[in-house]
């Protein structure tokens, strides 16, 4: 009667306890579906979709103003001249431009050896330029005008910008004073989609 009697205590324990036991082979299922869930999601982020195919990208961005047609337009010269193309204009209004940042660009040299950027007055100075290109082109410029940098006010750097980025530059001119010759702007420049700087106001004086 004793040995039936521990038996019995015994099989019940043991019985109670196997109820808070989680079968082993549903747990490995599980955990199985997760990973394989998870290479197949790594598997189409990685994808690669080959140049051609980034190259399409900028396919319908079309060129308004080549770096030659530039080069009729602003004084500036290599290597402070910061506009590489033109792919938006609005005579008088607005424009969006392109320049490509390369570490062949004699700033990066110091500014920083070990981690080069773009220095921010030069993300001013090329919105600045742009801005000039719709200026220089207005009714009433005499042409080989040269516009200076009178002012400029709530800049805002939101990133930094590396060699290798495209910063997209936009500009829109606010007033123009043909008479007195000075006009106002505002800016904004993107990388990757990413404001990278944007300016309130840009003040110009027109020099004949």
């Amino acid at each position: 009667m004793k040995l039936s009697l521990f038996g019995c205590i015994t099989a019940t324990i043991c019985a109670a306890s196997s109820a808070f036991v989680v079968p082993t082979p549903l747990v490995r299922t599980s955990t199985t579906l997760r990973e394989s869930e998870v290479e197949e999601a790594t598997e189409e982020t990685t994808a690669a979709i080959g140049a051609a195919a980034i190259s399409a990208k900028t396919a319908d961005v079309k060129t308004i103003f080549s770096l030659e047609d530039i080069n009729k337009i602003l004084p500036h010269r290599y290597p402070f001249l910061l506009v590489d193309k033109v792919v938006e204009y609005e005579a008088g209004k607005s424009a969006v431009g392109v320049k490509s940042v390369t570490l062949n660009e004699p700033h990066f040299t110091g500014h920083f050896p070990d981690r080069p950027i773009m220095p921010g007055v030069l993300q001013v100075e090329a919105l600045a330029q742009l801005a000039g290109i719709v200026c220089l082109q207005m009714d009433g410029v005499e042409p080989g005008s040269i516009f200076f940098f009178a002012g400029v006010d709530g800049v805002k750097w939101k990133r930094p910008v590396v060699p290798g980025d495209s910063l997209i530059l936009e500009v829109e001119i606010k007033k123009f004073n043909a008479r007195f010759g000075l006009a106002k702007a505002t800016g904004r420049a993107y990388v990757d989609g990413e404001t990278a700087v944007e300016i309130k106001e840009m003040t110009f004086a027109l020099a004949k």
